[in-house]
Protein backbone atom coordinates (compact mmCIF):
# COMPACT_ATOMS: atom_id res chain seq x y z
CA UNK A 1 0.00 0.00 0.00
CA UNK A 2 1.30 3.50 -0.80
CA UNK A 3 2.19 5.81 2.08
CA UNK A 4 1.11 9.33 2.90
CA UNK A 5 3.72 12.03 3.56
CA UNK A 6 3.24 15.21 5.56
CA UNK A 7 5.43 18.21 6.38
CA UNK A 8 4.37 20.23 9.40
CA UNK A 9 6.01 23.66 9.83
CA UNK A 10 9.30 22.24 8.57
CA UNK A 11 12.39 24.37 8.35
CA UNK A 12 16.01 23.51 7.61
CA UNK A 13 18.40 26.26 8.61
CA UNK A 14 19.19 28.59 5.69
CA UNK A 15 17.48 26.23 3.19
CA UNK A 16 13.78 25.67 3.93
CA UNK A 17 11.28 27.87 5.76
CA UNK A 18 7.94 26.80 7.27
CA UNK A 19 7.06 24.05 4.81
CA UNK A 20 3.53 22.69 5.18
CA UNK A 21 2.66 20.03 2.63
CA UNK A 22 0.52 16.90 2.52
CA UNK A 23 0.93 14.20 -0.12
CA UNK A 24 -1.88 11.67 -0.08
CA UNK A 25 -1.20 7.96 -0.40
CA UNK A 26 -0.77 7.12 -4.07
CA UNK A 27 -0.48 10.74 -5.22
CA UNK A 28 2.20 11.88 -7.68
CA UNK A 29 3.54 15.34 -6.81
CA UNK A 30 6.24 17.28 -8.66
CA UNK A 31 8.42 19.73 -6.76
CA UNK A 32 9.55 22.43 -9.16
CA UNK A 33 11.59 25.58 -8.86
CA UNK A 34 14.90 27.14 -9.75
CA UNK A 35 18.22 25.67 -8.63
CA UNK A 36 18.75 26.16 -4.90
CA UNK A 37 15.04 26.61 -4.16
CA UNK A 38 15.00 23.74 -1.64
CA UNK A 39 13.46 20.93 -3.73
CA UNK A 40 16.12 18.28 -3.17
CA UNK A 41 16.40 19.03 0.53
CA UNK A 42 12.63 18.56 0.82
CA UNK A 43 12.98 15.19 -0.91
CA UNK A 44 15.83 14.10 1.37
CA UNK A 45 13.76 14.91 4.45
CA UNK A 46 11.31 12.14 3.53
CA UNK A 47 13.76 9.31 4.15
CA UNK A 48 15.84 10.96 6.83
CA UNK A 49 18.86 11.86 4.70
CA UNK A 50 18.24 15.43 5.85
CA UNK A 51 16.82 16.46 9.21
CA UNK A 52 14.57 19.43 10.01
CA UNK A 53 15.80 22.07 12.42
CA UNK A 54 12.16 22.88 13.14
CA UNK A 55 8.87 21.04 12.63
CA UNK A 56 8.38 17.41 11.69
CA UNK A 57 7.99 15.08 8.75
CA UNK A 58 5.47 12.25 9.02
CA UNK A 59 5.03 9.10 6.95
CA UNK A 60 1.68 7.39 7.41
CA UNK A 61 1.04 9.72 10.33
CA UNK A 62 4.20 8.73 12.22
CA UNK A 63 6.95 11.31 12.76
CA UNK A 64 10.30 10.27 11.33
CA UNK A 65 11.86 11.09 14.69
CA UNK A 66 9.91 8.10 16.04
CA UNK A 67 10.45 5.82 13.03
CA UNK A 68 12.87 3.05 12.10
CA UNK A 69 14.73 4.85 9.31
CA UNK A 70 16.42 1.71 8.02
CA UNK A 71 13.06 0.03 7.54
CA UNK A 72 11.63 3.20 5.97
CA UNK A 73 14.49 3.45 3.47
CA UNK A 74 14.04 -0.16 2.42
CA UNK A 75 10.44 0.56 1.45
CA UNK A 76 11.34 3.84 -0.23
CA UNK A 77 12.55 3.83 -3.84
CA UNK A 78 15.08 6.46 -4.87
CA UNK A 79 15.87 7.44 -8.48
CA UNK A 80 18.54 10.06 -9.09
CA UNK A 81 20.11 11.76 -12.07
CA UNK A 82 22.76 9.51 -13.59
CA UNK A 83 21.11 6.35 -12.18
CA UNK A 84 23.58 5.91 -9.28
CA UNK A 85 24.23 2.28 -10.20
CA UNK A 86 27.00 0.28 -8.53
CA UNK A 87 29.61 0.10 -11.32
CA UNK A 88 31.19 -3.14 -10.07
CA UNK A 89 27.85 -5.01 -10.03
CA UNK A 90 26.01 -6.48 -12.96
CA UNK A 91 22.60 -5.24 -14.03
CA UNK A 92 20.96 -8.16 -12.25
CA UNK A 93 22.95 -7.55 -9.07
CA UNK A 94 22.02 -3.86 -9.14
CA UNK A 95 18.32 -4.55 -9.69
CA UNK A 96 18.23 -7.16 -6.93
CA UNK A 97 19.85 -4.91 -4.28
CA UNK A 98 16.75 -4.17 -2.16
CA UNK A 99 15.14 -7.64 -2.41
CA UNK A 100 18.39 -9.11 -1.08
CA UNK A 101 18.37 -6.68 1.84
CA UNK A 102 14.79 -7.79 2.48
CA UNK A 103 15.96 -11.43 2.35
CA UNK A 104 13.74 -12.52 -0.52
CA UNK A 105 14.38 -15.99 -1.90
CA UNK A 106 16.52 -16.22 -5.02
CA UNK A 107 13.54 -17.56 -6.94
CA UNK A 108 11.40 -14.57 -5.98
CA UNK A 109 14.21 -12.13 -6.76
CA UNK A 110 14.79 -13.65 -10.18
CA UNK A 111 11.10 -13.65 -11.02
CA UNK A 112 10.62 -10.03 -9.93
CA UNK A 113 13.73 -8.90 -11.81
CA UNK A 114 12.60 -10.62 -15.00
CA UNK A 115 9.16 -9.04 -14.78
CA UNK A 116 10.44 -5.53 -14.03
CA UNK A 117 13.10 -5.60 -16.73
CA UNK A 118 10.55 -6.86 -19.25
CA UNK A 119 8.31 -3.88 -18.45
CA UNK A 120 11.29 -1.61 -19.08
CA UNK A 121 12.02 -3.30 -22.43
CA UNK A 122 15.38 -4.61 -21.20
CA UNK A 123 15.05 -8.42 -21.04
CA UNK A 124 17.05 -9.84 -18.17
CA UNK A 125 18.45 -12.67 -20.32
CA UNK A 126 20.01 -10.04 -22.57
CA UNK A 127 21.07 -7.38 -20.07
CA UNK A 128 21.34 -9.14 -16.70
CA UNK A 129 25.03 -10.06 -16.94
CA UNK A 130 26.18 -6.72 -18.31
CA UNK A 131 27.83 -3.96 -16.28
CA UNK A 132 26.65 -0.33 -16.15
CA UNK A 133 29.63 0.95 -18.14
CA UNK A 134 28.46 -1.06 -21.16
CA UNK A 135 25.01 0.59 -21.17
CA UNK A 136 23.82 3.83 -22.71
CA UNK A 137 22.64 6.62 -20.42
CA UNK A 138 19.01 5.76 -21.09
CA UNK A 139 19.61 2.08 -20.40
CA UNK A 140 21.38 2.89 -17.14
CA UNK A 141 18.44 5.04 -16.09
CA UNK A 142 16.01 2.19 -16.86
CA UNK A 143 18.07 -0.07 -14.60
CA UNK A 144 17.91 2.64 -11.93
CA UNK A 145 14.12 2.68 -12.23
CA UNK A 146 14.01 -1.10 -11.97
CA UNK A 147 16.20 -1.10 -8.87
CA UNK A 148 14.02 1.56 -7.21
CA UNK A 149 10.71 -0.13 -8.00
CA UNK A 150 11.33 -3.89 -7.90
CA UNK A 151 10.45 -4.30 -4.22
CA UNK A 152 7.13 -2.42 -4.56
CA UNK A 153 8.08 0.69 -2.55
CA UNK A 154 5.38 2.63 -0.76
CA UNK A 155 7.14 5.91 -1.59
CA UNK A 156 9.22 6.76 -4.65
CA UNK A 157 11.60 9.73 -4.47
CA UNK A 158 12.88 11.03 -7.81
CA UNK A 159 15.61 13.68 -7.96
CA UNK A 160 15.98 14.99 -11.54
CA UNK A 161 16.09 11.36 -12.76
CA UNK A 162 15.99 12.20 -16.48
CA UNK A 163 17.82 15.53 -16.42
CA UNK A 164 21.04 14.32 -18.07
CA UNK A 165 19.37 12.55 -21.00
CA UNK A 166 18.71 13.77 -24.52
CA UNK A 167 15.15 14.97 -25.22
CA UNK A 168 14.01 11.86 -27.12
CA UNK A 169 15.29 9.38 -24.52
CA UNK A 170 13.94 11.63 -21.77
CA UNK A 171 10.46 11.61 -23.29
CA UNK A 172 10.55 7.82 -23.69
CA UNK A 173 11.51 7.33 -20.06
CA UNK A 174 8.80 9.72 -18.90
CA UNK A 175 6.30 7.48 -20.70
CA UNK A 176 7.81 4.36 -19.11
CA UNK A 177 7.70 6.01 -15.71
CA UNK A 178 4.05 6.99 -16.12
CA UNK A 179 3.15 3.40 -17.01
CA UNK A 180 4.82 2.03 -13.88
CA UNK A 181 3.85 4.62 -11.29
CA UNK A 182 0.50 3.25 -10.03
CA UNK A 183 0.34 2.02 -6.45
CA UNK A 184 3.11 4.22 -5.10
CA UNK A 185 3.33 7.74 -3.65
CA UNK A 186 5.71 9.84 -5.76
CA UNK A 187 7.70 12.99 -5.07
CA UNK A 188 9.42 14.07 -8.28
CA UNK A 189 11.97 16.91 -8.26
CA UNK A 190 12.50 18.77 -11.53
CA UNK A 191 13.01 22.26 -12.89
CA UNK A 192 11.45 21.19 -16.21
CA UNK A 193 7.80 22.26 -16.31
CA UNK A 194 6.66 20.05 -19.23
CA UNK A 195 8.19 17.04 -17.50
CA UNK A 196 6.49 17.91 -14.23
CA UNK A 197 3.14 18.16 -16.00
CA UNK A 198 3.64 14.77 -17.68
CA UNK A 199 4.62 12.75 -14.62
CA UNK A 200 2.63 14.35 -11.78
CA UNK A 201 -0.93 15.19 -10.84
CA UNK A 202 0.04 18.17 -8.72
CA UNK A 203 2.77 20.80 -8.94
CA UNK A 204 4.35 22.43 -5.91
CA UNK A 205 6.47 25.47 -6.76
CA UNK A 206 9.38 26.45 -4.49
CA UNK A 207 11.14 29.78 -4.32
CA UNK A 208 13.76 30.76 -1.79
CA UNK A 209 13.08 27.74 0.38
CA UNK A 210 9.34 28.36 0.58
CA UNK A 211 6.29 26.91 -1.14
CA UNK A 212 4.78 29.70 -3.21
CA UNK A 213 2.24 27.70 -5.24
CA UNK A 214 0.50 24.33 -4.91
CA UNK A 215 -1.89 23.51 -7.75
CA UNK A 216 -3.22 20.62 -9.84
CA UNK A 217 -0.97 20.09 -12.85
CA UNK A 218 -3.65 21.12 -15.32
CA UNK A 219 -4.17 24.43 -13.50
CA UNK A 220 -0.53 25.53 -13.38
CA UNK A 221 -0.52 27.28 -16.76
CA UNK A 222 -3.17 29.72 -15.57
CA UNK A 223 -1.47 30.35 -12.23
CA UNK A 224 -1.01 34.18 -12.08
CA UNK A 225 2.08 34.11 -9.86
CA UNK A 226 4.93 35.84 -11.76
CA UNK A 227 7.42 33.03 -11.08
CA UNK A 228 4.95 30.44 -12.34
CA UNK A 229 4.44 32.45 -15.52
CA UNK A 230 8.21 32.66 -15.99
CA UNK A 231 8.32 28.86 -15.96
CA UNK A 232 5.45 28.77 -18.45
CA UNK A 233 7.21 31.25 -20.74
CA UNK A 234 10.57 29.46 -20.47
CA UNK A 235 8.91 26.20 -21.49
CA UNK A 236 7.20 27.91 -24.45
CA UNK A 237 3.82 26.81 -23.16
CA UNK A 238 0.61 28.75 -23.62
CA UNK A 239 -1.28 29.91 -20.51
CA UNK A 240 -4.90 28.79 -20.32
Amino acid sequence: MPSSVQFRDVSVKSILHDINLHIAAGEAVALIGRSGAGKTTTLRLVNGLARPTQGEVLVDGVALANSDLISLRRRTGYIIQGSGLFPHRTVYENVSTVPRLLKWSETDIRGAAEEMMRKLDMPLERFGARYPASLSGGEQQRVGIARAMIAHPTILLCDEPFGALDPIVRRDLQDVFRALRSGVTILFVTHDLPEAMRVAERLVLFDGGRIVSDTPADAFLSQPLPLAQRFVAAASLTPC
